[in-house]
């Protein structure tokens, strides 16, 4: 047995091929047959000079067919089977555009109309040519699917109506089914429709075909359904015909099938309208708003229906690879003469049901269609009204249905309220105004639901959130009374002139309410680090409210940003952050080791104290002069604020340093400042530790340990301070620890024998009391007593450290 030829194999397989396609070719030629009848019948008003372009319509449909049916075959679309057709939904659009024209041309002068309308029309193609491949080259395709889908809905559900009912600028299937004009009128066609028995059959019978079909395919829906259905009426409509005897003229005098003119002209005879000496350019350049509302609304369609294909075929497609194929195949269309196109999402689903996977299958489909083309308009004269008008009914319900129905329970009551407005202004007005108030439809309910939200995430004192700067033990007892003076307000979402008035609101009852008497406010702390941006009328509601806190001697904190982000920018543009009595850090802990400095420097200063090192510690970035910045002692000494600072520095800082005077061992008096708050330090049970521990000055800068090293014992600090930075294993964050003197270091990783858990660095320099590791395992050795009281009195200072860092870290 011979070997059959290379070539005749691929030829075998191409016939088999198009063999298996023919019923996707078939059902996608039925449906251009159905959508170029009925809308490229009605791509053209019925008023004159457009009266008798229906054909032409019908010619410029199949020509956008076969030209984006090529693009998609021939590589430009990742769908192998993707099926292009003319932008139904622009019709309104296109009517719009010709009756602009027509009313600046003069309607007598028919060719100079025709002319300029098909130069607009091939326009909006260009046009919407380029914008496809500027945001494809772009790489906007997923930025463009995130335009508010439910105006799209509003503008599905317009062209719905705009296919059921009469609007103010445009002509819809009922002017079809009753031949009337397009200025007819609402009451008009009202009059019409019940004039008599064959006004009424010519709508009744399409609305009637279109429910019964909805009804046939609600109970089943196999893909042949639909063509089948629309074969089979102008059949059941010949039958009736031959019966009753009655002759085509009679019936297309009547309206009952359609009375084409300019049934012998070839299809090519459109081009003899593009005469450039009847152009009217300056009518052309006055359709520009409506070019690019149409050109809006055409933008629209591939983010959409390319992502909804995707996901219904199971393919993996790439959005911008689709929105370059359609800058192709309409710019094409433009240099053609023809209107805009893209892929159907409909019908390239029907298509790849019944078998249209290929790309051979769309080349036969574009073959077929060119070949309808080819044949001529000589057809539509023999085709029904009923049939288009039934399509269209049928189209018109179902966008109608899908956009006022089918979203009842899936979007918010404000959305819904958009899609109605949407389609009632397009209805009343034009399709133009219908978009643009749809717009301002939802930027008003943005506003008004977004001014709803929360913008105040939490509020709470300083006693909530102190900073992790470690402290002695009388320290931390005094800053956890006073810290009840700081309000700290955590901010989040976009403060703009919706969501700022709650802000506003709630200070002025921190600060003018009742709370005020019971608990004055002397730090005020705004936490933006969830804020996302602040426009101007937030900024200078901060301004505002600075006038009103420096009335009262509070200080506004902000913190959360820099001074280079969007935030700080905003509130640099109103003066805000240079103003008296205003602070600014970059981070929430920053702006609470701020505010206790300033209290532990208060109580200092009012006891005409100069605070030592050995006495008070602070970080040194966090060094603020208090007669210049925090609270002014002069102007408060007899205020209840201040009274409350110095009862409580007189209960904890003034009652430890009194039992310091009586000590004289330096490792005494660093103990009694570490640990008095937790239990009684006795000198005579504790001096021995001394002959366990090492005094030594570290100097600025030195390293004392990195994290992972191993302990090799605890520190307790007798002066300066100590910078802990801990690394976590994720490596998204780390956070900074300050440990002044009076507090520990290192102990938990001593006592557990455990690698240590930061790096500590020197950071201002400091005099500490080591306990190594092996001293402290002699220790538990030799005194058991004395180191069991001793570790017990660290873990109580480490747990409340830890707790103090953790509950920042949480914040």
């Amino acid at each position: 047995m011979g070997v059959p030829l290379h070539g005749g194999s691929i030829a075998g397989d191409v016939a088999l091929a198009s063999m298996n396609a023919l019923p996707a070719v078939v059902l996608g030629l039925l449906l251009n047959i159905l959508d170029g009848v009925s809308y490229g019948m009605i791509l053209f008003p019925t008023s004159l000079p457009f009266s008798s372009l229906g054909p032409t319509g019908v010619t410029l449909f199949f020509i956008t067919c076969v030209l984006s049916q090529l693009v998609y075959t021939f590589g430009g679309s990742g769908f192998d089977g993707a099926n292009g057709s003319m932008m139904i939904e622009v019709v309104p659009f296109f009517h719009i555009l010709a009756t602009s024209i027509a009313r600046e041309v003069g309607e007598d002068r028919e060719r100079e109309v025709i002319a300029t309308t098909l130069v607009a029309y091939a326009l909006s193609s260009i046009l919407t040519g380029l914008t496809f491949l500027l945001l494809g080259a772009l790489k906007l395709g997923n930025l463009i699917g995130f335009f508010p889908r439910h105006i799209l809905v509003g503008c599905i559900g317009g062209v719905g109506v705009f296919l059921i009912v009469t609007g103010k600028t445009g002509i819809c299937r009922l002017t079809v089914c009753l031949r009337l004009t397009e200025d007819a009128s609402p009451l008009d066609i009202l009059e019409m429709m019940f004039e008599n028995g064959v006004s009424f059959a010519m709508w009744a019978l399409p609305l009637v075909l279109a429910l019964v079909l909805r009804v046939i395919t609600a109970h089943w829906r196999h893909q042949l359904i639909f063509p089948i259905y629309f074969l089979a009426v102008p059949m059941l409509f010949y039958i009736v015909v031959l019966a009753s005897q009655t002759s085509l003229g009679s019936l297309r005098k009547a309206g009952w099938i359609f009375d084409v003119e300019s049934v012998g002209d070839p299809w090519w005879s459109v081009y003899a309208y593009f005469d450039l000496s009847l152009i009217h350019f300056v009518p052309l350049w006055k359709t520009l708003p409506t070019q690019f509302a149409l050109l809006f609304f055409n933008i629209l369609h591939p983010p959409l229906n390319v992502p909804a294909l995707s996901v219904s075929l199971d393919e993996d497609v790439d959005t911008n690879r689709e929105l370059v194929a359609h800058g192709y195949s309409n710019l094409l269309a433009g240099l053609t003469g023809t209107v805009p196109n893209y892929l159907v999402y409909v019908n390239t689903l029907l298509f790849y049901r019944v078998g249209g996977t290929t790309r051979l299958a769309g080349l036969l489909l574009a073959i077929c269609t060119f070949g309808l083309l080819v044949l001529g308009t000589g057809p539509i004269a023999y085709i029904p009204v009923m049939v288009v008008g039934a399509l269209i009914f049928v189209l018109g319900l179902d966008l109608v249905k899908e956009a006022v129905w089918d979203t009842r329970h899936r979007v918010t009551w404000f959305e819904y309220i958009t899609i109605i407005s949407i389609m009632v202004c397009m209805t009343v007005w034009d399709f133009v105004i219908g978009v643009l108030f749809g717009i301002v439809v939802s930027c008003f309910f943005f506003v008004v639901q977004n001014s709803q939200r929360r913008s105040i995430r939490a509020l709470h004192t300083g006693v909530t959130a102190m900073s992790t700067v470690r402290r002695p033990s009388i320290q931390r007892e005094y800053l956890r009374e006073v810290s009840k003076q700081t309000t700290i307000l955590r901010l989040q979402g976009y403060l703009f002139f919706g969501t700022i008035t709650h802000v506003e609101d709630t200070i002025r009852t921190i600060i003018e309410g009742p709370s005020w008497q019971t608990n004055p406010v002397q730090f005020l702390v705004l936490d933006l680090t969830l804020v996302a941006g602040v426009d101007m009328s937030a900024a200078e509601a901060f301004v505002r409210l600075q006038r009103i806190l420096a009335a009262k001697h509070v200080t506004l904190i902000f913190c959360g940003f820099s001074a280079d982000s969007p935030i700080g920018r905003a509130l640099e543009s109103v003066d805000i952050l240079d103003m008296e009595g205003v602070e600014s850090f970059l981070t929430f802990n920053d702006a609470m080791e701020w505010t206790e400095n300033a209290y532990l420097r208060a109580w200092f200063r009012s006891q005409k104290v100069e605070p030592v090192a050995t006495t008070l510690a602070l970080p040194g970035r966090q060094s603020v002069d208090i007669e210049h910045q925090g609270i002014k002692i002069g102007s408060l000494a007899t205020s209840p604020r201040f009274s409350h600072i110095r009862a409580a520095g007189d209960r904890t800082i003034a009652s430890g340093q009194m039992i310091m005077s009586n000590v004289t061992s330096e490792v005494h008096n660093t103990l009694v400042r570490t640990f008095s708050s937790y239990g009684e330090i006795d000198p005579e049970e504790f001096q021995p530790l001394e002959s366990y521990m090492q005094r030594i000055s570290l100097p600025a800068g030195h390293v004392l340990w990195k994290q992972l090293d191993q302990p090799d014992g605890l520190y307790i600090i007798e002066s300066g301070v100590l910078r802990a930075t801990y690394h976590f294993a994720d490596h998204t964050r780390c956070v900074e620890e300050s440990m002044v003197g009076g507090t520990l270091a290192g102990e938990l990783s001593a006592l557990s024998d455990l690698p240590r858990n930061a790096t500590v660095v020197v950071e201002q320099p400091a005099v500490v009391w080591k306990l190594p590791t092996k001293d402290l395992r002699r220790l538990e050795i030799e005194r058991p007593a004395l180191a069991h009281k001793f570790v017990g009195l660290i873990l109580k200072a480490a747990k409340i450290d830890y707790d103090t860092l953790l509950a920042a870290l949480a914040s």
